[in-house]
């Protein structure tokens, strides 16, 4: 892509998701995630109320006057976005591809989180590791993590779930929220994830397409894997075919939902021709309200 191109696709984004950021996710992004605890602020003059055991006795004793301490919730979070790049990701049938409204969900939590005063970080992975950058803070630091997700290229096509969460559990030492942005077309990676939300908050955004969800009617077709490239003819006019698939995908979908709940992961699902705004708004509600 041209330096031009780049910079107005850039562009474009931002302009989008800075504002749902800013005016939508903003008050449940900070009500969703909390900071690591409370930390001293301040002491002012103690007023009939205040709990007695606030009493900061060091300075009321030089004023001879009571005072009490002031506490604010430590706010600073660090985020971090794991972003399966396989090539799964290059499928859209409607608005737009996977991997297209994966760019604009983490724009959208980028900006979330500078505005919240978050450090945020990215993982790109596919069956490996393909890139990390560090969290930081600031508007270039987010632009730099958009432009990367518009143009990066990945060397592996297939997805490994249990290497990206694997490497976020050893490389991130400080307690983080991690969001796990994939379609999940993965297996056995429920130890893995147990095991990093233990560590972390892992907070799982789950991206599909709504052709995923039913095989049409379309005759004789030859289909692609895109992660392994193997190449099969599928009869799609007869029921029984239909009907098989349509249960494998009722039953994917179920395990995956049932594998989120035996980690105690959130999750939430978002398809590529819907607006994300909905799926957000009640995946970040939830939480609130269970604080």
């Amino acid at each position: 892509m041209e330096t031009t191109d780049l910079l107005k696709k850039v562009r474009k984004i931002e302009i989008k998701t800075r504002g749902l950021s800013s005016h939508i996710f903003s008050g449940e992004y900070h009500s969703a995630f909390k900071g690591r605890g409370m930390a001293f602020s301040e002491v002012r003059e103690y007023t009939p109320g205040d709990d007695i055991r606030s009493i900061d006795w060091n300075v009321t004793a030089r004023f001879n006057h009571p005072f009490v301490k002031v506490f604010e919730e430590e706010r600073e979070l660090t985020v971090i976005l794991l972003v399966d790049v396989s090539a799964s990701g290059n499928f859209g049938t409607r608005v737009q591809m996977k991997k297209d409204l994966i760019t604009e969900l983490c724009a959208v939590l980028s900006f979330s989180a500078i505005q919240n005063n978050d450090k945020i970080g990215i993982i790109f992975f596919s069956d490996k590791i393909e890139k990390f950058i560090p969290p930081k803070k600031g508007k270039t630091h987010i632009l730099r993590i958009i432009r990367e997700l518009i143009e990066f290229k990945p060397e592996n096509k297939k997805t490994n779930l249990t290497e990206a969460l694997r490497y976020l559990t050893h490389a991130i030492k400080k307690k983080s929220i991690a969001f796990l942005i994939s379609d999940f077309m993965d297996a056995d990676f429920e130890s893995a994830l147990k095991l990093a939300n233990k560590k972390h908050d892992v907070v799982a955004l789950r991206i599909y397409d709504e052709r995923e969800t039913t095989l049409p009617d379309v005759g004789l077709v030859r289909l692609r894997h895109a992660e392994t490239g193997e190449m099969m003819w599928i009869d799609s006019s007869k029921t029984e075919v239909r009907n098989n698939y349509n249960a494998w995908w009722k039953q994917h979908d179920r395990q995956l939902f049932e594998k989120f709940g035996r980690c105690g992961v959130d999750n939430t699902k978002i398809r590529t021709d819907e607006s994300y705004v909905q799926p957000l708004t009640r995946l970040f509600k939830m939480r609130e309200s269970r604080k």
